[in-house]
């Protein structure tokens, strides 16, 4: 190891690192702080957490009233913190085991190094771009993936949304209040989302739905001025003008990091057991970076309650402190 990276390495060993601070992290980090394990959560600023861009927050229990996602981030926050979990920005590079001790993991970022006994990696997701050649050059320029950071940008502009999912449904519903005109550009000819969003858009004047299309180029040179579109049935081709387009098709999980350390789907999202566990002694799994999840805040909460209880409980075994049966 570089002596520039031993200088900057934690003497101490955490109980249990979190990677990932939105609503799965913070929630195992509650959890886990509870449960007085010395815990630390790294925070990355890039990618930030899909729920923090999200304008109103009304499917999570308990709250009467909507909120944004920032709002409901910050309180998940200030009580973990009550609980004595400390924080981290950075970004992690690499995951590895310790060569000193086999319970051990070594979590690199880029200009530290930590120790602990357990990891939840709970590092979400990512939005799916579109791989068109002018989709990168004209990012920040028209092209966008998020509504609350742009949309305002766009009053009584002419604008698009790709996607038939909640997020795309609920972009479009946002931009609505800014814009002049929303496309919702879908390949197929119903929405994946769930049906009071669905019919929302569709009772909205300033919504149009443009069914069984894909977007075959995006035109412009120092913005966004059109796209082409295909019809999938009958494969036409007809230009749209446009002054920007968000984009939301999906998500990548955010596991990159990991290589090859742990089980992962081909899709790259983690594969864990109903206790959130891997297929490493000690390392968890939870909310939107693991396989079959529901990919909503409520059950990325439940995700990193599961895993910090259960880190807990495999801290106790590899110390001698579990309870008998």
């Amino acid at each position: 190891m570089p002596v520039s990276r031993l200088l900057k390495m934690s003497k101490q060993i955490y109980d249990t690192i979190i990677i990932g601070s939105g609503p799965a992290g913070l929630s195992a980090a509650i959890y886990a702080g509870r449960g007085a394990l010395k815990t630390l959560l790294i925070e990355c600023a890039m990618p930030v957490s899909q729920v923090v861009l999200a304008d109103a927050i009304e499917n999570y229990p308990g709250l009467v009233e909507s909120t944004n996602g920032f709002e409901l981030i910050e309180r998940f926050k200030s009580q973990a913190k009550k609980f004595a979990v400390e924080f981290q920005s950075g970004k992690v590079v690499k995951v590895s085991s310790s060569a000193e001790d086999k319970n051990t993991w070594q979590i690199d970022l880029e200009d530290k190094t930590y120790l602990t006994n357990s990891l939840i990696i709970a590092s979400g997701s990512r939005h799916r771009q579109l791989g068109l050649p002018q989709e990168e050059a004209l990012r920040g320029k028209g092209v966008s993936y998020c509504a609350v950071c742009d949309g305002a940008f766009f009053r009584d502009k002419d604008i698009a949304v790709v996607g038939g999912g909640d997020a795309a449904v609920s972009e479009a519903l946002y931009l609505a209040r800014f814009a002049k005109k929303v496309f919702l550009i879908h390949r197929r000819d119903r929405l994946r989302a769930e049906a009071v969003l669905a019919q929302r858009a569709k009772d909205n004047e300033k919504i149009e739905i443009i069914w069984d299309s894909v977007i075959e180029e995006i035109k412009g040179k120092e913005k966004v001025e059109a796209v082409a579109l295909k019809n999938v049935k009958d494969s036409s081709i007809k230009d749209l003008a446009l002054s920007a387009l968000f984009v939301s098709i999906g998500y990548i999980p955010n596991t990159d990091f990991l290589a090859s350390l742990i089980k992962c789907d081909k899709a790259g999202y983690i594969i864990t057991d109903e206790a959130m566990r891997t297929s490493e002694a000690g390392i968890f799994a939870a909310g939107d970076c693991r396989a079959n999840s529901l990919r909503q805040i409520v059950t990325a909460c439940a995700d990193g309650a599961t895993a910090a209880s259960y880190a807990i409980k495999y801290l106790d075994e590899i110390r001698g402190q579990a309870y008998d049966k």
